[in-house]
């Protein structure tokens, strides 16, 4: 009797290890990696930023390490820099310093458990532009290429050389060489909202972005616009969201990249030389010309989500964004 104790009692040992060994190969097949997002990037100055993720899930297994990871290269992993930012599951932050300025990064939250690393989706960025006045610049970057997330406001050309300021309307609507002004020429409210406005003939000096910058050409803009999908949604797309500055109901918008699309309006070049559309379209020129009257030109307007190709008299005075050459 007592052998045959024994041998039930070392059986059931056995048993008992195979099952507490098959139960942890099941627990261990059954873990993921976590899933997890990147949230979108905020407070960017020249040196630094505030990004983040969201760990929707920890994949069966307790998340031992979240944060950001970044490099100038794509696809950053925790090879590369990173900063973290606690465990679990959750929402978290991360605020990235020593940075350079004018330099493309390449940013994505991650988040370690006992699988392994799994990474959120991509940003990728350009640390603020400085143009030859000082004024700082947000940057996006919308089907690999790089745009300004601002609109220009520069008073001088990228030698240094001033670029003239017209206020009176009369002169305004008689140009036929550069000349750049504000809405209702006030540059107190509308330089750091809207940014300026020029005329054609100040684009067309090929000075007026920073270096290494240039006004959008027709082949930029439309190149911008397939990327998000056509012109029918594009403007949508890259309309600041909301109705701070927009006139309601700012149609469609979602600012998917951060281009945040103003209506900053326009200056007419016609003999009233007077301003219009503040809060209702934006207008920017693009360096493309079509003849001797009119050049290429996109508006955006507060009541559809549709980005509009177009022309604009060449005195007229609209927005300029630049584009990374």
């Amino acid at each position: 009797m007592k052998e045959e104790y024994r041998f039930w009692f070392y059986s059931l040992i056995v048993t008992g290890s195979v099952l507490i060994s098959i139960c942890s190969c099941q627990k261990e097949i059954s873990a993921t990696l976590p899933e997890l997002s990147t949230s979108p990037i905020t407070n960017i100055t020249s040196s630094s930023l505030t990004c983040g993720g969201k760990i929707t899930s920890e994949g069966g297994s307790i998340v031992i390490a979240r944060g950001v990871c970044w490099s100038t290269h794509s696809n950053p992993t925790v090879n590369d820099n990173i900063i973290t930012d606690g465990t679990g599951s959750g929402s978290f932050i991360s605020v990235i310093t020593g940075l350079e300025s004018g330099t493309d990064y390449y940013l994505r939250a991650f988040a370690t458990n006992g699988t392994g690393t799994a990474y959120g989706n991509a940003f990728v960025l350009i640390t603020p532009l400085a143009d030859i006045d000082g004024n700082i610049y947000n940057t996006v970057i919308i089907g690999n290429v790089a745009w300004m997330a601002e609109n220009l406001k520069t008073t001088k050309y990228n030698d240094n050389t001033r670029i003239p300021n017209v206020t009176v309307n009369s002169d305004w609507s008689s140009l036929s060489t550069p000349g750049y002004c504000w809405y209702n020429n006030d540059a107190a409210s509308g330089q750091n909202k809207f940014g300026a406005f020029y005329n054609w003939y100040a684009v067309n000096t090929g000075k007026l972005c920073p270096t290494g910058w240039h006004v959008p050409s027709e082949a930029d803009w439309t190149a911008l616009t397939d990327c998000l999908g056509g012109d029918i949604n594009a403007g949508g797309r890259l309309k600041e969201v909301g109705t701070l500055h927009w006139m309601s109901p700012n149609e469609g918008a979602t600012n998917d990249f951060g281009f945040t699309a103003l209506p900053g309006g326009y200056r007419t070049g016609l003999s009233a030389g007077n301003f219009r559309a503040l809060g209702y379209i934006g207008w920017w020129w693009a360096s493309t010309e079509s003849d001797v009257i009119w050049a290429r030109s996109r508006t955006i307007a507060f009541d559809v989500s549709e980005i509009a190709k177009g022309q604009g008299y060449k005195k007229n005075g609209y927005s300029v964004r630049c584009v990374k050459d």
